[in-house]
């Protein structure tokens, strides 16, 4: 059911957007606000507030999970949507904030105009979705559905050492309600596009069709720390070597895969990290992403034969660690296809397009019928101080969730 005489307001929700910023600022922009850290804390309370003053019922649960739900003519299953407000260390206004404070502003926009739906809207903020701090990211939202047991969760170490389950406690946020509940009839995310390919395409809306898959493993090289002046080459055992060969290695993976594929190196440590010390041990995280599994799957066999191969060569032993693993998602194409058509109705250009990033949505996709809409990101930029995105494409973001979830709140089904 459509009503068009119900709007957005994008100032409204900019503003939140903004008040939610500056919690955990960073000087010249940006915000870093870890998942349950002090500014995590803060973030947490003034949602909880806003919820409140909307008359949603919040609820809390064990793994720190908020949900703000406002009730439907009939009781049952809600319509989901939300994302996530913990970021990265040097994150930006938008990523997962956006998907929240955008259902926040559905249920504003719903109260100021006296409606009640048929069914419950519930606005969703799932813990640790980077997993910036703790592994793997997705927490929440794996928790709430199932396939990540809340011990296991609540024991994960940070990278600082303290456990999930004493941040939660620390912080206020250790819940009473059960995981899991209540069930979704359907899910729903706006998000930043987090890349360039909207913007450059001079596109408003992405209708998101799936989620790459990912792979993330830590490698430990252990070789023997020596002299850097008085060791000849052909007798060094150097961690840091394989390491870099590992690096430049992956660059040539994703080339000769093609395709989607994409390979990263996003840390690597050496020790004693000393100039004139050949490195004894070298740690190496590798993010692997691809829209086919069976790719996905090739990308990580040559990768551990290429290490294997690289450490045997210099006399250095390697450990690997499993961090992440997701298989690629197709979400609902009846979902998809509710945005696709509500961004025409409403006068935006839209294209479909994978996600190439992680998000709750990938995970909810387990259990319901779930889709993402995409707005695009400036320049591309995400994980990044300088992430922005125009205020005319957050409204309309926003304007195509509302109508979409109209559609569902009011529908026989989703």
């Amino acid at each position: 059911m459509r009503r068009t005489n119900l709007t957005v307001d994008g100032r409204r929700l900019a503003a939140r957007i903004e008040a939610l910023g500056r919690i955990g600022a960073l000087p010249g922009g940006g915000v870093c606000r870890l998942a349950l850290s002090e500014e995590d804390r803060q973030a947490r309370d003034l949602l909880v507030r806003w919820m409140e003053e909307l008359g949603l019922e919040v609820r809390i649960d064990a793994i720190g999970n908020i949900f703000g739900l406002r009730r439907g003519r009939e009781t049952g299953p809600p319509i989901m949507t939300g994302s996530h407000i913990d970021t990265v260390r040097t994150g930006g206004l938008y990523d997962g904030a956006l998907g929240v404070l955008a259902g926040l502003e559905v249920a504003e926009v719903l109260n100021r105009a006296g409606i009640e739906t048929r069914h419950p809207l519930m606005v969703a903020a799932f813990t640790n979705e980077e997993g910036a701090r703790f592994p793997p990211d997705m927490m929440g939202s794996l928790v709430h559905v199932g396939d990540l047991a809340l011990e296991q969760a609540l024991a994960t170490e940070g990278i600082d050492g303290e456990t999930v389950g004493s941040c939660l406690a620390r912080i206020g946020y250790a819940g009473k309600a059960p995981v899991g509940c209540p069930e979704a009839r359907a899910f729903l995310e706006l998000h930043i596009e987090q890349g360039p390919v909207l913007e450059r395409e001079g596109i408003t809306i992405g209708a998101v069709e799936g989620v790459q898959g990912i792979s993330w493993q830590a490698f430990t090289f252990r070789g023997r720390s020596s002299h850097a002046g008085t060791t000849p080459m052909a007798m060094r055992r150097d961690a840091g070597l394989v390491a870099a060969r590992t690096v430049a290695f992956l660059r040539r993976l994703a080339a000769e895969i093609g395709g989607d594929q994409v390979a990263t190196a996003g840390s690597l440590r050496f020790s004693p990290d000393l100039v004139n010390v050949v490195p004894e041990r070298a740690e190496l995280t590798v993010d692997l992403r691809n829209t086919e599994e069976g790719r996905l799957r090739e990308a990580e066999r040559r990768l551990a034969a290429f290490v294997e191969e690289a450490a045997a060569d210099e006399g250095v032993a390697v450990a690997s660690r499993r961090l992440a693993r997701f298989p690629p998602v197709t979400f609902d194409p009846a979902m998809v296809a509710r945005v696709e058509a509500a961004a025409r109705r409403l006068g935006h250009a839209v294209r479909r397009l994978p996600s190439g990033a992680g998000h709750d949505a990938q995970i909810m996709a387990r259990v319901c019928p779930t889709a993402m809409i995409f707005v695009p990101s400036v320049g591309g930029v995400s994980h990044n101080v300088e992430e922005f995105t125009r205020p005319e494409d957050v409204t309309a973001g926003a304007a195509v969730l509302l109508e979409v979830l109209l559609e569902l709140l009011e529908g026989e089904g989703p």
